[in-house]
């Protein structure tokens, strides 16, 4: 086992790999949207969380001003190299300042979990709400601690400069408490010999009702769909959702 934070520095040049069939252009477009329905207009954005910037890419060619933050330096640099018309951070999410402030703020790909406690993500929405200038928007996907299975997984692999990947990730809940695990395992075939990786993170658990009531002291919020093709309500029952929080 790799220490907690291998994917994103020791192996971070596989981060994009391991990504590859991620829509990023539609989870883009749609907050895009969203931010021109729900939102205040502005054009000043920040991405918690950015990793290597491929979301930031998207709303720079929307005409946003796009700023990114992660605790990583490896994915920043790779990040700064994506975009270099954006701002890169190195700070953590859940006790963030900025110099001024934006008028949307994204989490994508189940990235406010990494606020890894109850109390931390409290944090983290206090800092957004802070962030956010009045009628801005602040959205992000989550998993809902009650719908987990822990017997699934998402799997794929790919071809790279002579080696074949097989990437994997899946959640991990006890049922109790609240912290659950991201399991993610990276393998390397070159020539018929085979390189591992395993890679765990401790995440936040959290129901959507616990969620919610964290939020609406600070935001309107829409809970919708975790499908980025329509825009449509979440169903009150599948274990998945996008936030769309607007600031009072």
């Amino acid at each position: 086992m790799m220490p907690s934070n291998a994917l994103y520095t020791d192996l971070s040049g596989y981060y994009d790999l391991m990504c590859c069939d991620i829509n990023y252009p539609a989870q883009s477009n749609t907050v895009h949207r969203l931010h021109q329905l729900l939102g205040n207009g502005g054009k000043n954005h920040l991405d918690l969380a950015c990793g290597t910037g491929p979301h930031i890419r998207h709303f720079i060619d929307y005409g946003y001003h796009s700023s990114g933050l992660d605790l990583n330096q490896p994915m920043l640099q790779l990040a700064q190299a994506r975009c270099p018309e954006a701002v890169f951070m190195l700070q953590n999410m859940c006790s963030f300042t900025l110099p001024q402030p934006v008028d949307l703020v994204t989490c994508f790909l189940y990235s406010i979990h990494y606020s890894a406690s109850i109390t931390q993500l409290q944090h983290c929405i206090t800092s957004v709400y802070t962030a956010l200038n009045a009628g801005g928007i602040f959205c992000f996907n989550a998993v809902d601690k009650n719908k987990i299975c822990n017997n699934s997984a998402v799997r794929h692999n790919t071809a790279h400069m002579g080696s074949h990947f097989e990437f994997e990730s899946s959640w991990y809940y006890s049922g109790s408490g609240e912290q659950q695990a991201l399991k993610l395992s990276i393998a390397k075939t070159t020539a018929d010999i085979t390189q591992q990786w395993r890679d765990q993170h401790t995440m936040v658990a959290i129901s959507f009702a616990e969620l919610n009531a964290l939020l609406q002291p600070y935001f309107d919020v829409e809970m919708l769909a975790h499908d980025y093709e329509k825009i449509q309500p979440w169903d009150t029952t599948t274990g998945n959702a996008l936030f769309v929080c607007t600031k009072r």
